[in-house]
C-alpha cells in the first residue's frame, strides 16, 4: 500500500462534513502549515452561469490588510500622467514602446492601467491582454485619468475578482503569517464585495459554497452564516 503524503494524512484526520467559522478555519490551517509562508485563498461557488451576460460577476476590492504580494503594475500614459505613475511606484510606464514590448511577449504584470487617451494604443493589445484578464477596463477603475491613485491602489492591496466558467471565484487573501484579525478583515472585505456584486440574472441561492485553504493546506468548508448577505 503506497505511503500517504502529508497532505493526505492531514485530510484523513479532518471531518469533511464540518462547517468552519473563519476563526476555526484559520486555526486549522495554522496547525498544518508548511515550512514556507503560504498564501491563504478563498473559493466561492456562486449560483450563476457566466455564459449569460446578466450573470457575470466581476469587480475590484481593496483588502484592508494588503495581499502580502509584490504586485507588478504597467501603465499606459504620457507626459505628466506618466511621471505621476512612475512616482506612485509603477513598474513600467510607456506608450507605443510599452505596446510593442507587450506584443513581443513581455507580459509579466499583475495589473495594466491606462489613461483614457491611451486606449487607442491599448486597444491593439486586445488579443494579448484579454485572455490574461489584463485589459484595462473603466468599470474596474483601470482606465482612469487618476493613474497615480490607481497605481497606489494596485500596490496597496486592491484585488480583482472574476467568476470563472464553472461559477467559481478564486482569490488570495494574504499570507498565513498575517494575524487572524488581518486575514478576517480581508475575508470580510472580499466576501462582502462579491455579495454586493450579485448580478441581476442570478436566480435562487447566490452564494452556495465557500472554501478556505492555504497553498499546501486542506480545503475547509465555511459556515455561510459567517458571510453577510449569503
Amino acid at each position: 500500500m503506497p505511503k500517504q503524503t502529508k497532505k493526505e494524512q492531514v485530510r484523513a484526520k479532518l471531518d469533511n462534513e464540518k462547517l468552519y467559522t473563519v476563526d476555526e478555519a484559520l486555526a486549522t490551517l495554522r496547525e498544518h502549515k508548511a515550512k514556507f509562508d503560504e498564501t491563504v485563498e478563498v473559493a466561492m461557488n456562486l449560483g450563476v452561469d457566466p455564459r449569460h451576460a446578466d450573470q457575470q460577476v466581476r469587480g475590484m476590492v481593496s483588502l484592508p490588510s494588503g495581499t502580502g504580494k509584490d504586485v507588478k503594475v504597467a501603465v499606459f500614459a504620457r507626459g505628466d500622467n506618466a511621471e505621476k505613475a512612475t512616482a506612485a511606484g509603477a513598474d513600467k510606464v510607456g506608450a507605443e514602446d510599452l505596446m510593442e514590448d507587450m506584443q513581443a511577449g513581455n507580459l509579466d504584470y499583475d495589473r495594466v492601467i491606462a489613461t483614457p487617451d491611451m486606449m487607442g494604443v491599448v486597444g491593439r493589445l486586445g488579443k494579448v491582454l484579454g485572455p490574461k484578464g489584463l485589459m484595462p477596463n473603466p468599470k474596474l477603475g483601470t482606465v482612469t485619468p487618476n493613474v497615480e491613485q490607481a497605481v497606489k491602489d494596485a500596490k496597496g492591496g486592491q484585488v480583482e475578482f472574476r467568476v470563472e466558467k464553472q461559477g467559481i471565484i478564486h482569490s488570495g487573501l494574504g499570507k498565513l503569517s498575517f494575524s487572524d484579525d488581518a486575514l478576517k478583515q480581508n475575508f470580510k472585505a472580499l466576501t462582502d464585495a462579491v455579495v454586493k456584486a450579485k448580478p441581476t440574472g442570478a436566480k435562487g441561492k447566490y452564494v452556495r459554497k465557500v472554501t478556505l485553504t492555504s497553498s499546501m493546506g486542506p480545503g475547509l468548508k465555511m459556515d455561510l452564516s459567517e458571510i453577510e448577505g449569503a
